[in-house]
């Protein structure tokens, strides 16, 4: 089953992509995705760009609304995201903490919905 690992970094995290730090912030990541590899997991993902590169678009009463910035201001935001295959949910819990964001940031883990699934319950409703 497909899991999508969610990567939520701070502040700190973000800067240490580049500068005197950025050596040991993509060794870990490395590291991490070649774990996956010689684990035979498919994986796939991309790292994102700062939250402050992000545009929000919300849709109010008909009208679009266009906002620099993430959607919302918190600590933590998106870094990233990866796709998982892996039997069990153990199992990908089990990656979501050997995640390198997981030591200062936090890791979701959440089943993929299968896009045939989703067409079988849209034609069975009739929609």
């Amino acid at each position: 089953m497909q899991y999508v690992l969610t990567i939520y970094e701070n502040a700190n995290d973000f800067a240490a992509r580049e500068g005197a730090a950025a050596q040991d912030y993509w060794a870990g990541w490395s590291a991490y995705a070649k774990a996956l590899r010689e684990a035979g997991i498919p994986e796939n993902g991309a790292a994102l760009q700062p939250p402050g590169s992000a545009t929000t678009v919300r849709l109010s009463n008909g009208s679009r609304t266009v906002h620099d910035g993430p959607y919302a201001d918190t600590k933590e935001q998106i870094g990233g995201y990866m796709i998982i295959d892996v039997p069990t949910l153990d199992e990908a819990l089990a990656w979501a903490a050997r995640c390198p964001a997981a030591a200062s940031g936090a890791v979701e883990v959440r089943p993929a919905l299968a896009v045939n699934a989703v067409s079988t319950q849209m034609v069975e409703s009739g929609a």
